[in-house]
């Protein structure tokens, strides 16, 4: 019996000594990044030079590498470098049974009871920010939903205002932390030790943040009064190994954590939900009609969110159309099995939700923006395992999934009742990838809806 000797993984064109694939990175990452699902199930970059990073284009493999293979993969480079940001005591960035534990810690703040809490300070936080624009006025609606996720993260985190200096420092700092961390997971290494102006913006950035947290931190803690909002739990919680109470660090880790995600995340999603509503006259005003159908006259409440199911659809495939993963990753502990490869110990592997979810093989004409592919009971239990992936998978599956549904459902909700928003003309509008997918700039301009028109 012969033994057919399985090819190698390919390995992408392009890479230049010391730089890697930085070059193609750097001109068009998305569609590099893209580009590798030409190469089949598996194939080569280098994000350093010398050393090869797996991406796993396959949804069967893809699967394999985040729920099957997950006890033997640690974080990876793009967890790395976020940690440079959230600090390395954080759930987003910790492995093993210390991912577990601090799991285990944060749980309660996601719970259903919990978040029905909050809907309605997500939902009074969406009114005021809106009620803040004009008709007719032009908006920079990613900046503007960026203000609105900051808003509802503070009001849910906090409970408790901010003064207005610190909420101002904290976007701009997010904004450069961001931007600085899709850098670093494109460039080798070194590149982040030299003194360029960049360098020093991201790491000012990243102490004024913590900073900013800390001070939150100390203040509430001093106060010895409970808010009601997460940073409220996470003063509550206890190490479940020592019974003591969290480290200030490890709570501001949390907290920023919870910032950036449920900032630079959700601020992209409801901006892309808002141009293809624009985009899609059909979608906005089928929607529209079950708002009204559903909540009357009423403000939207946590009840009414499980019975607003186009709504479910429409930030579902605005979750696939626009999502914002383009290089999440892992690292092998040990020689692993992937599909027909032996993986080395030691070697970095990576998937991208954005190019994944929109493979002309998954989902038919997936450059349109259409909910109800949704609706296609038959189509949507035939996907593959691995092929849509909101939230990732395994146990590393995002903590906060039904925190975030219900923040932007209860945004849209509350927005589009108010406002429609145009597209301004001669715009184009496309994504980039910095640490996450986001739209370029994204102006619109608003128009006042008439009361009951809804």
């Amino acid at each position: 019996m012969t033994t057919v000797a399985v090819p190698p993984i390919p390995t992408a064109p392009g890479a230049l000594p010391l730089l890697g694939h930085a070059i193609p990175l750097l001109r068009d990452n998305l569609a590099f990044v893209t580009s590798l699902r030409d190469h089949g199930p598996a194939v080569g970059i280098q994000l350093q030079p010398g050393r090869t990073t797996v991406v796993v284009n396959e949804p069967a493999l893809i699967r394999t590498m985040l729920v099957d293979l997950a006890p033997e993969l640690d974080k990876g480079r793009f967890f790395e470098k976020m940690g440079q940001v959230f600090g390395g005591d954080s759930l987003v960035t910790a492995a093993g049974a210390d991912h577990v534990r601090k799991r285990r810690q944060l749980q309660p703040a996601f719970r259903r009871d919990e978040i029905a809490q909050y809907v309605g300070l997500m939902r009074e936080q969406a009114t005021h920010v809106s009620g803040n624009w004009r008709p007719g006025q032009t908006l920079d609606v990613r900046e503007a939903m960026v203000k609105l996720s900051l808003d509802m993260v503070i009001a849910t985190v906090f409970s408790s205002g901010v003064d207005e200096r610190a909420f101002d420092r904290l976007r701009r700092d997010l904004t450069v932390i961001m931007s600085g961390v899709g850098a670093r997971i494109m460039l080798p290494d070194w590149v982040e030790r030299l003194p360029l102006a960049a360098n020093r913006r991201f790491n000012e950035s990243r102490t004024a943040l913590r900073a900013v947290i800390g001070t939150a931190v100390r203040d509430l803690r001093a106060s010895g009064r409970g808010t009601g909002g997460v940073l409220s739990m996470l003063l509550r919680a206890r190490d479940q190994e020592t019974g003591q109470p969290l480290g200030e660090h490890q709570i501001c880790s949390e907290v920023i954590t919870l910032a950036v995600g449920g900032t630079e995340t959700t601020a992209s999603v409801l901006a892309w939900v808002l141009y293809e509503l624009a985009r899609n006259p059909d979608v906005d005003e089928r929607l529209r009609a079950e708002l009204g159908d559903v909540l009357g006259d009423r403000p939207v409440a946590f009840e009414d969110i499980p019975r607003l199911t186009y709504l479910h659809d429409v930030i579902t495939e605005a979750l696939r159309l626009h999502h914002t993963g383009w290089l999440v990753t892992r690292r092998t502990l040990g020689s692993v099995r992937l599909g027909d490869w032996r993986i080395p110990a030691g070697t970095e592997l990576a998937y991208c939700q954005h190019a994944l979810h929109r493979d002309a093989a998954l989902f038919p004409d997936p450059l349109r923006f259409d909910p109800d592919r949704w609706r296609d009971t038959a189509w949507r239990e035939g996907l593959p395992d691995g092929a849509f992936l909101p939230f990732g998978a395994g146990k590393h599956k995002c903590i906060g999934d039904h925190f975030a549904m219900t923040e932007m459902a209860t945004a849209i909700a509350t927005l589009i009742r108010m406002w429609r928003l145009r597209l301004a003309p001669g715009r184009s509008v496309r994504p980039e990838a910095r640490a996450t997918v986001r739209p370029s700039t994204l102006m619109m301009t608003a128009q006042q809806v008439n009361a009951g028109s809804c």
